[in-house]
């Protein structure tokens, strides 16, 4: 928090709520409510600036996926070259013989990164795609 400091508020809520906060505070291994408090706004601004198609973040594509479905590598790296100014590396793991799990490490603009991440997990084969973010810019 550069040249800020630290405010102090208060929250309300049911207690039934707050014992399932507190048992997420220790199961993440936070020293107080305050940190987590102050993790979950940040995500939820995060998550906010979605919202602003011009904004640049950086984050990663991950993808799970049958390497044997016909034509899917083909069409991942086609999709791939065609955005490679957004792609800053890839990795790729076999869990097993047909099962792989690929990781993009993008940067870009809002929405030609949503667009590539809507590109890639779309495609038939693809199980499950998840795509990750943060803000360049200081929240």
């Amino acid at each position: 928090m550069s040249g800020s400091s630290l405010k102090r508020f208060s929250v309300s809520m049911e207690g039934d709520l707050l014992s399932s906060f507190d048992h997420l505070v220790t199961l993440r291994g936070y020293e107080n409510r305050s940190e987590a408090v102050r993790d979950l706004v940040r995500e939820a601004i995060v998550k906010q600036s979605y919202n602003d198609s011009e904004q640049i973040i950086a984050g990663s594509i991950l993808l799970f996926y049958n390497h044997e479905q016909r034509n899917l590598l083909e069409e991942m790296t086609e999709v791939q070259h065609d955005k490679h100014d957004l792609i800053l590396a890839t990795t790729h793991f076999h869990l097993d013989y047909g099962s792989c799990l690929e990781l993009i490490v993008v940067k870009g603009k809002v929405k030609e990164i949503q667009e590539l991440s809507h590109q890639l997990t779309s495609l038939k084969g693809v199980s499950y795609g998840k795509f990750t973010v943060a803000p360049v810019e200081e929240i």
